[in-house]
């Protein structure tokens, strides 16, 4: 397909447009921008994921405020290309036999990468098999385990089939972790070799092709599968004790396997470095900060304003640093156009009516109990008497996984509290939160809200976002965050500093606490009585955040610390 030596990239979900449900949330959406900035910035990349026919799920919210999934129905052959190729790869002792699609993502600048989406629904398969590519994150640990094998195994398979040459695998998350076997598998046939003294020599070669980027600070987050399941669904495609040793003694952890076989291994924030070094001692850990795509998360309004004040912004970011020329009046107007398009859009979908002259905070995000999507009303009567400093709205977005019944909880509270303070805040929760809500939502709010419980929050990129129209973040101190917070300058802090390296004690109390004071004596002030204040700090949103934050700084280090190692 093509001779020219690549970067492979690999990830579970990619979120590269609406029209292509294959994410979830943000990891996905961080691997579509990582490979926009690819392509922007002509490195030479593919990238490999599954189809996920019936996507991640479509939320509905009942009656009751209870989230109810449906599957999504989309048609791969309106917007990707079904290659000739198959492969197959052993499951549970049969062949299973993958069918790739291309999508093609081109930049202006000439630079294009191919994205590869694996499926399995082909004639040749069991009805089972053919539905094993059809859910993001769906079934169980069988189901999912048989999606990394088709990930892993299978998508080095068909690089290869396709005539891809490759010169580092780079693993976006553990999900992708058992590429590394295949990779064991191709130098163990290389040289003809039974396993013995070279094994050692083996695993260095494939350590040398390995980059592994790790995005969850909680020990649960991490994928571990049973050796029962899986020699059951997997066979033993290397001898058990050594796959043990590379893995994990009591059970195959794909964090601890990408970890052993990877020679460049990073966290998504310094903060998320450093907590991964103390989940996983012993590892040199990197940090590179995420970053977003640029030209994806600017609004019409703002991109405009962009190419009058600061031409050639898309491609070099770090051009954002001039963000102090634009005339304080036009930042406003095109911030004020970006709101009334997102409350227009509110009220259509909500049924409701907010006003575009109401401080607007937004608060969008996977639902999931860590999150705190809740905290701001740890307090109600001190919330509400917040309003007598100024009128404010919350408008919320985000899906709770299938199983979480702890997050979809957090939905149905928010949704019933917002009932029962209607007469002083409106609080809307929008449904099926997707990638062309989430523009709408961060550059049309006044403030991005986030509140995780530290340090859980592994980098976190919808602040980022929101930073890249001029919206001002109010967050907790953790993931990217506390490179990007200058209190007061670009932003404001929720509760203390960030000193904890592992897992605290919850500390909602001091956090709700903070947050209620910076409302009642800062920031609602502020919006209603010192607009020349607000807009100054909307600018050093721009200029001090968006101008580092973004993918294209964040695949430059990639290429010089990862990719050239």
């Amino acid at each position: 397909m093509n001779n020219e030596v690549k970067i492979a990239y690999f990830s579970m979900e990619i979120g590269i447009s609406n029209n292509i449900p294959t994410y979830s949330g943000g990891l996905g959406v961080l691997a579509g921008d990582t490979i926009k900035s690819g392509a922007d910035l002509k490195i030479p990349m593919v990238a490999v994921t599954l189809l996920s026919k019936k996507g991640y799920f479509r939320q509905d919210i009942d009656s009751d405020g209870r989230q109810i999934e449906y599957p999504i129905v989309w048609d791969p052959s309106k917007f990707l290309i079904r290659l000739s190729r198959k492969i197959a790869v052993q499951i549970e002792g049969r062949d299973v036999y993958i069918q790739a699609w291309r999508y093609n993502v081109q930049s202006v600048t000439g630079g294009k990468v191919d994205v590869i989406y694996l499926d399995t629904d082909v004639e040749e398969n069991t009805k089972e098999d053919r539905e094993i590519t059809a859910f993001l994150y769906g079934g169980d640990d069988r189901y999912r385990l048989k999606q990394e094998i088709v990930l892993g195994i299978g998508g080095v398979r068909m690089l290869h089939a396709l005539g891809f040459h490759i010169k580092k695998y780079h693993m976006n998350e553990g999900h992708a972790s058992l590429l590394t076997l295949e990779l064991l598998l191709m130098y163990k046939r290389d040289i003809e070799s039974v396993w013995d003294e070279r094994w050692i020599w083996d695993i260095d070669a494939v350590r040398e092709l390995c980059v592994f980027t790790t995005h969850t600070p909680i020990d649960a987050g991490h994928d571990r599968f049973s050796y029962d399941l899986v020699k059951k669904v997997m066979g033993e495609v290397i001898p058990l004790e050594q796959l043990k040793k590379l893995g994990g003694e009591n059970h195959l952890n794909m964090t601890r396997l990408g970890l052993n076989l990877s020679n460049y291994v990073n966290g998504v924030a310094k903060k998320h470095g450093e907590v991964s070094k103390a989940l996983f001692p012993g590892y040199e850990i990197n940090a590179i900060t995420n970053g977003v795509h640029s030209f994806t998360w600017t609004c019409e309004g703002m991109k405009q304003l962009y190419d009058k004040y600061i031409p050639g912004w898309a491609n070099e970011p770090e051009l954002f640093v001039r963000s102090e020329i634009i005339p304080d009046g036009e930042l406003w107007e095109a911030h004020l156009q970006a709101k009334k398009d997102l409350i227009q859009y509110v009220n259509k979908s909500a049924g409701i009516d907010i006003k575009v002259d109401v401080l607007t905070f937004g608060f969008a995000r996977r639902f999931t109990s860590y999150k705190r999507a809740d905290l701001i009303f740890s307090d109600l009567d001190r919330l509400l008497t917040l309003c007598e400093k100024g009128e404010f709205q919350i408008l919320y977005a985000g899906k709770a996984h299938p199983k979480d019944t702890p997050g979809k909880d957090i939905i149905k509270r928010i949704i019933d509290l917002s009932k029962k303070v209607n007469d002083k805040i409106k609080i809307v929760f929008l449904k099926d939160y997707n990638i062309e809500m989430a523009l709408k939502l961060v550059s049309g709010v006044d403030v991005w809200l986030n509140t995780p419980l530290r340090p859980r929050e592994a980098s976190g990129t919808s602040g980022m976002k929101a930073a890249h129209n001029g919206v001002i973040n109010f967050s907790v101190l953790d993931g990217w965050w506390i490179e990007g917070h200058i209190e007061g300058i670009t932003g404001w802090s929720i509760g203390p500093k960030p000193t904890e390296s592992s897992l605290t004690n919850i500390n909602d109390a001091a956090d709700a606490d903070d947050l209620y004071y910076k409302l009642e004596n800062i920031i609602i002030p502020m919006y209603y009585h010192d607009r020349n204040q607000w807009i100054k700090i909307m600018k050093n949103s721009i200029g001090k955040i968006a101008y580092y934050f973004n993918s294209h700084r964040m695949m430059r280090r990639y290429v010089t610390e990862a990719y050239l190692r």
